[in-house]
């Protein structure tokens, strides 16, 4: 496992830590701003979402790469299923395919996946998990030519009726056997899978196909399952465990921080945000 209290070049910021995922939220930086906040400390990376990048998306990448910052990831596909997703398949597709193409432009190696809850008119997870296998599967080659992985998210069960059918990495990785591409894995975040007693089994499944590893904690007190996560090391989610069952799968890429918090966090100082967010990948995690 590896040693960060000397040592955070593996951290990186998902931007959704100073709201930049909503529009209106957080202090509003810039891009840049925020690419030279991350140099200036030392964190290695950032994963950006795509409405901040929106057409600028080549010189956003550009300019990272000259600060020293490496861009990680880019934040998200369209929903693929579900009440959230757009109306028809034509306009998933579409959209799907401009995200690759906006992760290429930015130089993002990765797009994260969260695949939308359960199918208008149907019941359980099964049809929908077929739906999002055929539209994964659909783009695929797509994303191989633009040289971008793609990364099933599983989202906490709680948000299993409208923002994801997908919930366990079990059921993650059992859709990567199915589709069988190597560009195809996985993101592990800690807030949606802390509490799965299975997940150590199911990393050591995952191997190489682990494309991301966010971190946040889970407030024991959580006023929004959405808006609410905790910086870490103030919840009950452990860490460093489920840190060491990452790397012990073969997992050596960065520490993405990802901390949606309306009333908290995006109401601070982003400057003191991306501070105590170095002090406790040091220290907690």
């Amino acid at each position: 496992m590896r040693d960060f209290r000397h040592d955070h070049s593996a951290l990186a910021l998902n931007t959704a830590t100073l709201g930049h995922n909503i529009a209106g939220a957080g202090a509003g930086w810039s891009p840049e701003r925020t690419i030279d906040a991350c140099a200036g400390r030392g964190i290695g990376g950032i994963v950006f979402w795509r409405r901040e990048i929106a057409g600028r998306a080549a010189a956003i990448g550009a300019r990272a790469r000259a600060a020293g910052v490496t861009v990680v990831g880019l934040c998200r596909a369209p929903f693929l299923v579900g009440p959230l997703a757009p109306a028809g398949v034509a306009e998933i597709c579409d959209d799907f395919r401009l995200a690759i193409d906006q992760a290429a432009e930015l130089g993002a190696p990765v797009l994260t996946i969260v695949t939308g809850g359960i199918a208008v008119g149907t019941k359980g997870v099964r049809d929908s998990l077929n739906i999002v296998a055929d539209r994964v599967a659909e783009v695929l080659p797509h994303a191989a030519a633009c040289g971008v992985r793609l990364a099933l998210e599983p989202l906490h069960p709680v948000y299993g009726g409208d923002r994801s059918c997908l919930m366990t990495v079990r059921d993650a990785l059992d859709l990567c056997d199915r589709i069988g591409d190597a560009h195809l894995g996985v993101a592990v975040d800690v807030y949606h899978v802390w509490w799965d007693t299975d997940l150590p089994a199911q990393l050591a499944r995952a191997g190489r196909r682990i494309f991301g590893f966010h971190l946040c904690d889970w407030l024991a007190r959580t006023t929004d399952v959405l808006l609410d996560r905790g910086m870490m090391g103030d919840g009950v989610a452990d860490l460093r465990g489920l840190r060491a069952s990452v790397e012990e799968a073969g997992y050596g890429g960065f520490c993405e921080v990802e901390i949606f918090s309306a009333n908290n966090w995006w109401k601070r100082d982003p400057a003191e945000v991306l501070d105590v967010m170095v002090e406790r990948f040091r220290s907690v995690c």
